[in-house]
């Protein structure tokens, strides 16, 4: 089932998310669900909070990347298989020198921009039965994944941008929580009145 994706404004999306116990209700319907609703709007990740759950959820599918021909061989084909779901998670460490990469978000449709990262993660995480794994991405994986991540602690890409880029596009953040905007999958916008 594709969900409506919750837009810039939304208090859900300011939350530190809380921790998915282990009886959570129909957890791997609502992972199959967020896939689904990712795929709908073209994303390669997707947060729990961006479909109005404050919990620590979310899932990534970086296909897209694969086709980048300035990647080696070994990197497309790790992206092109590339597909989980993390629960819980934890960023351990980042580290290496931080490289900028133009990055957008499904809740801020229309606005990308530069945003600095470190290149290599590791993070402690659950899959859907519960296990427990550490592991070590790097290059855009681990980029997405910090993307995905800042999400659960309430914390959006606009935000680690530069005082002047946020005046720039402080009008047009404005008119994205009021639904003005073009966005080609469902969205919930949090200044648009119900029944209109």
């Amino acid at each position: 089932m594709i969900l409506p994706i919750v837009a810039y404004g939304d208090p859900v999306l300011r939350k530190k998310a809380v921790e998915i116990p282990q009886d959570y209700p129909e957890l791997k319907e609502l992972v199959a669900n967020m896939f689904e609703t990712m795929y709908g709007a073209s994303g390669v990740g997707l947060a729990a909070p961006q479909i109005g759950k404050a919990i620590r959820l979310f899932v990534v599918d970086a296909t897209p990347f694969a086709d980048d021909e300035d990647l080696s061989d070994e990197e497309q084909e790790r992206l092109r298989t590339f597909k989980k779901a993390f629960i819980n998670p934890q960023i351990l460490e980042e580290t290496g020198d931080e490289w900028a990469f133009s990055e957008g978000c499904l809740s801020i449709p229309g606005i990308n921009e530069d945003v600095f990262r470190c290149p290599i993660i590791k993070i402690k995480y659950q899959d859907e039965d519960f296990n427990e794994h550490v592991e070590e991405f790097d290059g855009l994986l681990a980029r997405v994944i910090q993307h995905e991540y800042d999400h659960i602690e309430g914390i959006l890409f606009t935000d680690k941008l530069s005082s002047l880029k946020k005046r720039i596009i402080k009008s047009k953040l404005a008119g994205i929580s009021k639904g003005k905007v073009n966005a080609d999958y469902r969205m919930r916008f949090p200044a648009v009145k119900k029944g209109r």
